[in-house]
């Protein structure tokens, strides 16, 4: 039996929006390295140090906004993919809130001001609490039968 026969059909829209994530990280990814080119921070520094870079903050905000979005994804991707399996439509919205809430977070703490992340990406927890219902609800099916 094919893996499509267990799934919903609209499970394939859980997919595109962890796809749709794993872009937003490569366009994070990318911000990062430009902020590296435009503060002066080679590799394999990972984060600027204030007493040798004017413009270390600038630097480490970009650096922490990925790196914290980063830190969030695998639990973004195990809740939408399981989640996602009793709950396709509601995972999907659920997860475009919280990547849509996270492009917001990454360009607001990219302005050097950390409180910014927060004027939108504070919403990012909606979606991911959203996602742990659905993941739950998915793990009491299965054990209720």
């Amino acid at each position: 039996m094919a893996i499509s026969e267990f799934l919903p059909n609209e499970y394939g829209y859980v997919v595109l929006i962890v796809v749709f994530y794993c872009f937003l990280n490569f366009w994070m990814s990318a911000q990062v390295g430009r902020a590296r080119k435009r503060y002066n921070v080679p590799y394999p520094t990972l984060y600027a140090i204030e007493s040798e870079n004017k413009d270390a903050n600038l630097f480490n905000c970009v650096q922490r906004g990925h790196q914290n979005s980063l830190e969030m994804m695998p639990m973004f991707f195990i809740l939408m993919v399981l989640g996602g399996m009793k709950h396709p439509c509601l995972c999907t919205g659920l997860g475009l809130l919280y990547s849509i809430t996270r492009f917001f977070y990454f360009k607001g703490y990219s302005t050097g001001d950390p409180t910014k992340r927060l004027t939108i990406g504070k919403y990012a927890f909606l979606g991911l609490f959203g996602l742990m219902i659905c993941t739950i609800s998915f793990g009491v099916s299965l054990i209720l039968g």
